[in-house]
């Protein structure tokens, strides 16, 4: 053989290899999307039952057409901590059977008959046409589904192009001494076996060294004594896709590598040494004819179908290897109590973009469940505090501001990559959302905080204080509750109800406060308690808010607009009956309790109240405004609007004139 003809021989063997393990990526990845992120969410709901784990193994591997894709999607939950070691092992067993259903696949390609029918199975004849509609649903419709299955079919045929690229290409080999001499080495079992592993390794796919292996059976005397050795090897040789995938991964994910590694080395290892001491006394006749494409998918599937079933009573034992080889130890422990849940967003996972987006929804819900404790627990403090459930809510407000970060870096990594319309909105959704649950926490803190205050100054809120209080964290509460079930479900009829509750709200802020500023001038209530019921209501209605903005925009992103304050402005202009039925039904709900008329001498300010108290004094008038304000809807708005400019003012007078009136304590004190 020339070198032109050498040359030809090794770039038609590489140039077909490269298309074959191209068209098994995309016809894998295509099916992995089609699957829309379903397959690990089942793999992760049946694994608690090792039979139903290992036959979902099987099928979900056979489906995506690679064992070392469907081990690292196992690694990837375990290192999330969705899936256990325990629970694992029997999905990794099956998918070590599963691999199988590729290499009887590609034996369709050593159909040979004159009957037309029958022909008409042989990939080579119906490719072409696989091919042209899977390029013309890839390009001209606009279904993402669509667009996916051409991706398999397009895969499909590139693989099949390639394993016949192959075939041609050592073709010429068929007669060459020098290269049957070569091959023969490989019948010698330590090197055949050796030979299996190191290609697999390094095209990293066992499918890949069985394809070679299959095309050279086309066109060249393959003997069982040269396959069977290499195809074993191969066994083993996969291993290295799950060690490779498993180094950026926590302990367990690196676990999970090994119990794979574990299992193939004793796969492999166990069949060669009993084959080949069987061999030796029996001397089996069969190890010198040619093993043809259906002979060597039949060696690959008999090596599992025996290995993968006899293993499954002691898959225990691999999860204890895997133990044994990298010890549990104290600071793991205290890692995954920290981190549980933000390790559902696994690097892995990008690679199947619909299943990363269910899992990023799935820790945003997380993160608003923390959110709604925190806030749940710092209300408790109001009545009864307790330094321990005010730890509490702290450490909850540092968990959601760590899945905040967390979340919003995963949820742009998940951005750059192609999404349907629908993953699109979900994933804005998310992306807006988790910002008011984190500032929900923040607020839960703010409360937690200000009861702190009044507990060491050794104050408390009136009875009647605290009954409006009760009712106003109730209301609160409740449209917290909406807001997390209406993100959950992706509930548009529950967002609709947020609205009305907030404007409820808003005004049970503003009727408190006023409620307030009368028992003031009655002397049942002092300045320090206003200021911290003030901080109350503001972090309550803050909080409202911040549920207002998540019902909208789920509401606005399912009509596909994305400006809330836009959106706000709109729906409060076009207030429809069943908008009023709401807030009337919220408004009686969180009524709060009647109060005594009092005579109008008693409603107006004292000259000296306002002289001693300007800040308090303003805070009465602009409250009082807006009292009378909400008897008409038109002027509430407005001074509304008026009023918020005030507010910080307010606040600011009220500390001067505190800090006055500690002045003359002070003064007073030095003249005796």
């Amino acid at each position: 053989m020339d070198s032109k003809e050498l040359f030809s021989l090794v770039a038609g063997l590489l140039g077909g290899l490269a298309l074959f393990l191209y068209g098994m990526n995309v016809m894998s990845g295509g099916l992995t999307k089609t699957a829309g992120g379903k397959l690990e969410a089942v793999l992760s709901a049946v694994t608690s039952h090792p039979i139903i784990a290992y036959l979902f193994g099987v099928g979900v591997t056979a489906l995506v057409q690679s064992s070392s894709a469907s081990t690292v999607m196992v690694v990837g939950l375990v290192n999330s901590g969705i899936m256990s070691l325990k629970e694992a092992v029997n999905i990794i067993l099956g998918a070590n059977l599963g691999t199988t259903f590729t290499a009887w696949l590609l034996s369709l390609n050593a159909i040979s008959s004159d009957n037309f029918i029958i022909n008409l199975l042989k990939p080579t004849s119906f490719t072409p046409f696989l091919a042209i509609i899977g390029i013309a649903l890839y390009m001209f419709s606009k279904s993402d589904k669509r667009n996916n299955i051409g991706l398999i079919l397009i895969g499909f045929s590139v693989l099949m192009f390639g394993m016949s690229m192959m075939s041609d290409a050592v073709s010429p080999l068929e007669n060459n001494a020098g290269f049957q001499k070569i091959l023969m080495t490989f019948s010698n079992p330590a090197i055949g076996f050796l030979v299996g592993v190191l290609f697999t390794m390094v095209i990293q796919s066992s499918a890949g060294t069985i394809g070679v292996m299959q095309a050279l059976s086309l066109s060249v005397f393959l003997p069982y004594s040269v396959a069977l050795p290499v195809v074993v090897g191969a066994e083993l040789g996969t291993c290295i896709t799950a060690i490779l995938s498993s180094l950026g991964a926590n302990k367990n994910g690196k676990r999970t590598a090994l119990m794979h590694l574990y299992f193939n080395a004793i796969k492999a290892i166990s069949f060669m040494i009993i084959f080949y001491i069987l061999h030796s006394i029996f001397h089996f006749a069969f190890m010198e004819n040619q093993a043809g494409m259906v002979g060597i998918a039949s060696i690959h599937t008999l090596i599992n179908l025996v290995a993968t079933p006899l293993m499954l009573p002691f898959s225990g034992l691999l999860v204890k290897m895997a133990y044994g080889t990298i010890p549990i130890d104290d600071r793991e422990r205290e890692e995954q109590e920290e981190m549980q849940g933000i390790t559902k967003l696994d690097s892995r996972f990008l690679t199947n973009p619909p299943f990363a987006l269910e899992q990023s929804r799935q820790v945003a819900m997380d993160m608003a469940i923390f959110a709604r404790d925190g806030l749940e627990k710092a209300i408790a403090l109001i009545d009864n505090y307790d330094q321990e459930q005010a730890d509490v809510v702290r450490r909850l407000e540092e968990k959601v501001d760590r899945y905040e970060d967390q979340l919003g870096t995963y949820l742009m990594q998940i951005n750059n990559h192609h999404l349907s319309e629908r993953d699109s909105r979900t994933l804005s959704i998310i992306i807006h959302c988790i910002t008011d649950f984190e500032r929900i926490s923040d607020h839960s803190l703010n409360i937690a905080q200000v009861v702190r205050t009044m507990n060491d100054k050794n104050e408390k809120f009136s009875a009647k204080a605290r009954e409006e209080l009760r009712i106003f964290s109730n209301a609160v509460k409740e449209i917290v509750e909406i807001s997390l079930l209406a993100f959950q479900n992706q509930d548009l009829k529950l967002a609709q109800s947020v609205e009305p509750l907030e404007e409820v709200i808003d005004g049970i802020n503003m009727e408190v406060k006023r409620r307030h500023v009368r028992r003031l001038r009655k002397g049942k209530c002092t300045i320090d308690m206003g200021f911290i019921l003030s901080d109350l209501g503001t972090d309550f209605e803050r909080i409202a808010d911040h549920c207002s903005n998540i019902a909208v925009c789920i509401l606005e992103v399912s009509e596909g607009l994305f400006d809330t304050h836009e959106y706000l402005e709109h729906l409060k202009s076009e207030k429809n009956h069943e908008f009023e039925i709401a807030v009337d039904h919220y408004e009686r709900k969180y009524r709060l309790p009647a109060i005594k008329k009092i005579g109008e001498d008693e409603d107006e300010i004292d000259p000296s109240f306002i002289e001693e108290h300007p800040a308090i004094a303003s805070m009465i008038t602009a409250e009082e405004e807006i009292a009378e304000a909400s008897k008409s809807e038109k002027k509430k708005d407005k001074v509304k609007e008026k009023i918020k400019k005030k507010k910080d003012k307010i606040k600011e007078k009220a500390k001067e004139g505190k800090n006055k009136d500690k002045d003359k304590e002070k003064s007073k004190d030095k003249d005796k």
